[in-house]
């Protein structure tokens, strides 16, 4: 491709608009956010317990990933979330978000979400963990939508314990992605930046156009054959 032609490609790039998905869990914050959340609702006994009675299906699930994985925690949520008040688990979701993101922040990556704020681009955080506190990083970080997994929540307005839908990994965070760009009627197809730390993002980082790999483990993550985030790349 000529010079003028690249430089064509990228004026013509330029114009459309740009959406920035980002995972939380391992991406945004460092480690897993779920179990905290579950033992700031619960307290640790009542999580190492609930834990303890689904050590297998929780095993086989982080090894084989997929439905496994899904159901495992879906179980794990029933014995610990049922009959809970949705208020009031919202309430403390609410606490427990702003005390998770300004403890476990990366402030590389957040540093990039916020780059991509300034520079006009819908920011939007996708991510296994429970809408509930998904929201809250949303209004922390400033982002334009976010979203988790969904909790289904009875006629008393008490949590269920199940999900309402699917769980907000593999190629359900795709699917949710794609369906909020639809809703935004952009003039063009936007451009989307993906940024992710697992397997369980590999769908995501698949559907767009500049993909990031940003885990710890580098090239021994699931996700090494990815780009890597780097200073530059800004």
């Amino acid at each position: 491709m000529t010079s003028l032609a690249c430089e064509t490609v990228r004026m013509s790039e330029s114009e459309r608009p740009v959406v920035a998905a980002f995972d939380l869990d391992g991406t945004l914050t460092q480690g897993g956010s779920v179990y905290h959340w579950l033992r700031y609702l619960a307290g640790d006994g009542t999580v190492y317990r609930a834990t303890l009675t689904l050590l297998v299906p929780l095993g086989v699930g982080a090894v084989r990933s997929g439905r496994w994985a899904d159901d495992a925690k879906e179980r794990l949520f029933h014995k610990i979330l049922v009959g809970r008040d949705l208020e009031e688990v919202r309430q403390a979701s609410r606490t427990f978000a702003f005390e998770h993101l300004a403890h476990k922040g990366r402030k590389k990556i957040l540093e990039r979400l916020e780059w991509h704020r300034e520079s006009g681009h819908d920011v939007v955080i996708v991510s296994a963990s429970p809408q509930l506190y998904v929201d809250v990083m949303v209004e922390a970080t400033h982002a334009t939508a976010g979203m988790g997994t969904r909790l289904a929540v009875d006629a008393r307005s008490k949590l269920t314990g199940g999900y309402l839908g699917k769980n907000c990994r593999g190629g359900e965070k795709m699917r949710r992605l794609d369906e909020w760009i639809g809703d935004q009627h952009y003039p063009e197809t936007p451009v989307i930046y993906a940024y992710g730390n697992s397997r369980g993002d590999r769908r995501l980082l698949k559907g767009a156009t500049y993909p990031f790999d940003v885990g710890r483990l580098g090239m021994f993550g699931a996700l090494r054959n990815y780009p890597r985030l780097k200073k530059s790349s800004q």
